[in-house]
């Protein structure tokens, strides 16, 4: 038996809580992608670096947003 580093918590094993290492990990996960989230939007803003389809798409909906 061991405490868990995550939680503080008496863990059975002699290794933290499988749901503490999975929540641990999942944060991670959040923080990186809250990261990228600027530099996705840099890139939208930038129409000459999409796609053809993409911008084409892009296109499309801004004359229809116009014409209403």
């Amino acid at each position: 038996m061991k405490i868990c580093s995550i939680c503080h918590k008496i863990s059975g094993t002699d290794e933290d809580h499988l749901d503490c290492k999975e929540k641990k990990r999942i944060e991670l996960e959040n923080q990186d992608f809250k990261q990228k989230i600027p530099e996705k939007l840099d890139m939208a803003k930038n129409a000459n670096d999409l796609n053809v389809d993409i911008r084409a798409i892009l296109d499309h909906m801004t004359k229809e947003k116009k014409k209403k």
